[in-house]
């Protein structure tokens, strides 16, 4: 049921995504009275579509379709979409319209500022759909996160081989000061950050970040965890602890005579005393209490711990509108400058390159409109910019030879154009392969 879930978010996204983008380009396109021979939802690989305003059985239902100017159909491979443009060089790779004289109502027919706005249509609209969403967020649910002004690290191997202790505060990224705690790890790639100094029992010390291992940190999920304190906040009926000595506010400092300060370090001592019990040291107020408790067969103690403070920032729909423009322009940034790691080997950052498996990894399991609104801003986001990358088959390719155009006052010549376009098929079909490739290396390991 978990993987079902998760397929029909991708699905959902996917094709929201899609049309939206190609919206965009077809909106323009009508309005410059350019013709659009398809619509599709996926491609239609091979002539092979699920669905199309051209067949038969719907033609019979809406005998008028059959006069409509442009097909609109759903294709069976889930990898895309597309607006064909009359008179355009695309990924469909049709150049039988290139042979005929240009038309007036074709692409290449039309002035250059008005085919850069067709082009330009597809990221405009993502963007847009991202600010939409971010208000919408902002109105109705707020902005949370975890503050880093009282929040200590819990770290990995990475972060410990690093320099970096659990327990210890993070005060400032080079001469930043980090506000929200679950930016910290991107924060230290984004921002080429140099040294962190951090509080570590009373004391105020710097840690230098080795550049050699940005590619880690790009790699190393949850380099920082949240240091949860074991602070019980209740004990529920259904616990094998239920009844017991323990109290809300009590803390558990040491289990079987081993230190415990956090959460984290009793998922190393539990498991032993699975469906047994333990000898348990608990500070209450000023005393300290010993007591031995129940361990279930899961190795846990079945305890609600005090759960973490999160800042809450509450808009009403007047002030979530220039939040939501301020966090789709600061989001678009940030992916940026993750991509401007990804294209620097040294950072070994194109390891983290996913495809639909890492987009299914990160819905949730179980259906949440909060989650999934906020996935599908970021991902509108991530796909805009993608997009606009001066590759030949992307959008960001024809907007870069219509800008030439523009400011020399020459077209690219239409055999060029072809030759520019299959080397940028080529290109994203090597960016797709590396995209499986680190999914089906990361599910092996």
């Amino acid at each position: 049921m978990i993987v079902l879930i998760k397929i029909l978010q991708v699905i959902l996204a996917l094709s929201i995504l899609i049309l939206v983008h190609e919206l965009g380009h077809f909106i323009f396109a009508k309005a410059f009275r350019i013709r659009v021979d398809k619509f599709f939802l996926f491609f239609d690989a091979g002539g092979v579509k699920l669905f199309s305003t051209r067949s038969g059985w719907f033609v019979k239902l809406f005998p008028k379709a059959a006069s409509w100017e442009t097909e609109y159909g759903i294709g069976w491979l889930p990898l895309g979409g597309y607006c064909k443009i009359a008179g355009m060089v695309d990924e469909s790779m049709d150049t039988e319209s290139l042979k005929r004289e240009p038309q007036d109502w074709e692409f290449r027919s039309h002035p250059a500022w008005q085919r850069l706005l067709v082009m330009g249509g597809g990221v405009l609209f993502n963007f847009i759909l991202a600010i939409v969403l971010y208000i919408s967020i902002l109105a109705v649910w707020g902005e949370g996160y975890l503050s880093n002004r009282d929040s200590r690290i819990y770290v990995n191997e990475l972060s410990y081989d690093m320099g970096f202790r659990s327990g210890d505060h993070i005060l400032r990224l080079d001469d930043y000061e980090p506000e929200n705690f679950g930016m910290i790890q991107a924060d230290i790639a984004r921002r080429d950050v140099r040294k962190v100094t951090v509080l570590r029992d009373g004391d105020t010390l710097d840690i230098y970040i080795d550049h050699s291992r940005i590619g880690d940190i790009l790699n190393s999920p949850g380099m920082f965890s949240l240091a949860v304190p074991f602070t019980i906040d209740s004990i529920p009926p259904s616990s094998v602890n239920y009844g017991s000595d323990l109290l809300k506010g009590d803390r558990v400092i040491s289990l079987n005579g081993t230190p415990v300060e956090f959460v984290q370090d009793s998922r190393k001592i539990l498991p032993e005393f699975a469906g047994g019990s333990v000898r348990t040291l608990v500070r209450r107020d000023a005393d300290t209490l010993g007591m031995t408790l129940q361990v279930d067969t899961l190795g846990r103690l079945g305890v609600f711990t005090v759960p973490p403070a999160v800042t809450t920032k509450e808009y009403s729909l007047v002030e979530a509108i220039p939040e939501g423009f301020k966090l789709t322009f600061t989001t678009i940034g940030g992916y940026v400058q993750d991509l401007r790691l990804v294209f620097t080997p040294s950072t070994e950052a194109y390891k983290s390159v996913g495809s639909f498996i890492t987009m299914g990894q990160i819905f949730p399991s179980k259906w949440d409109w909060f989650s999934f609104i906020n996935i599908l801003a970021l991902l509108s986001i991530m796909l805009g910019v993608m997009n606009l990358l001066p590759i030949p088959a992307l959008d960001g390719g024809h907007i870069v030879f219509l800008i030439y155009e523009i400011f020399t006052r020459r077209k690219p010549g239409e055999k060029f154009l072809v030759a520019a376009q299959i080397v940028g098929m080529i290109l994203l079909f090597a960016l797709m392969l590396l995209a499986f490739g680190n999914d089906i290396a990361r599910l092996f390991n």
